[in-house]
């Protein structure tokens, strides 16, 4: 066994806890293929598997919970700073909102297994007043079984794993080049994705302060606000002349878009990703004059527009 097979086999559950920690508060550092390793070295006879498991468990949790009282105390904001630090593509927020309230705490379960998920969920519990029990014993339940399926793979196939090992200890000092080869190919992977949807989604913009001067002038504009129903449940105030529509029903509100208007969109996604998709999905429907808002209802809240109160009668269209 070469030297790095000795450390891992000495400071396993050490490097353990710290990767599964790092990678729950978001840092593009994957951590299934150190629960396979520690599986590996369980099934070999040089770890403890119910401790691997237990520190796993704690370190996910310790991580969600820092997150978890963040989502409390800050609310929205830190969503976004999540989908910012994120590689995953940025609809993250609307993507986790939606999963959450389809399946509530069940989603928190499962949140782990889908990328992109398993950090953004913790913090929309918190901001969402779920107590810090029943979060707990939620994602204490999604983090055991995170662990425990990748620990209980690696010993499974632990003979396998040797044999990677044992091809890693025959390049010696060059499997360091290997792992970190392969490190650095899923970080650029991921950032590559990240911008070739951003690509794609590229569309003309309308700034808060043109919409203003529209508005002002009596300029015609049909004003559709975006945002999922929980993120309008905690802030219930529109752009004067918004309907809120569901972003998943577009098809159903088609019809009503007027196509002497211009269209103005806005979301609470990062780089208004979800808005810039329905304008994206519009222009092909035919509809030419769309324009996602750039900022969204945070910069028109930063500029100190006025808002209205949210009726909420027109999720239907």
């Amino acid at each position: 066994m070469n030297e790095i097979l000795t450390f891992t086999a000495r400071y396993g559950l050490l490097l353990l806890f710290v990767v599964v920690f790092i990678e729950q508060l978001g840092a593009p550092l994957p951590s299934p293929p150190f629960l396979l390793a520690a599986g590996g070295l369980a099934g070999g006879g040089k770890m403890n598997p119910l401790l691997a498991l237990l520190l796993a468990t704690l370190a996910s949790l310790l991580a969600d919970s820092i997150w978890f009282y963040l989502g409390r105390v800050r609310g929205s904001r830190i969503l976004r700073l999540l989908c910012r630090i994120s590689l995953e593509p940025d609809t993250c927020v609307l993507r986790t909102e939606n999963v959450f309230v389809r399946y509530g705490m069940r989603g928190v379960v499962f949140a782990k297994f889908i990328p992109g998920l398993g950090t953004v969920m913790p913090s929309l519990a918190g901001m969402y007043g779920v107590s810090i029990r029943r979060f707990l014993a939620f994602d204490g339940l999604g983090a055991l079984l995170y662990s425990g399926c990748f620990l209980l793979l690696g010993i499974l196939f632990s003979n396998q794993l040797q044999r990677v090992a044992d091809a890693l200890d025959r390049l010696g000092r060059g499997s360091l080049v290997v792992l970190g080869g392969l490190f650095v190919a899923y970080i650029a992977f991921k950032y590559i994705e990240r911008q070739r949807v951003l690509r794609k989604l590229q569309i003309a913009r309308i700034t808060v302060e043109e919409l203003r001067q529209r508005q002002e002038v009596g300029g015609e504009v049909f004003i559709v606000d975006l945002r999922s129903p929980m993120a309008v449940q905690s802030d219930p105030y529109l752009i004067p002349g918004a309907r809120h529509l569901l972003m998943d029903k577009v098809e159903e509100w088609l019809p009503i878009i007027p196509r002497d208007q211009e269209v103005v969109l806005y979301c609470s996604c990062p780089n208004e990703a979800s808005a810039a998709r329905t304008a994206f999905l519009l222009y092909k429907r035919g509809i030419k004059r769309v324009r996602p808002l750039l900022g969204g209802m945070d910069a028109w809240r930063e500029r100190n527009y006025p808002v209205e109160a949210h009726l909420p009668i027109t999720n239907a269209a």
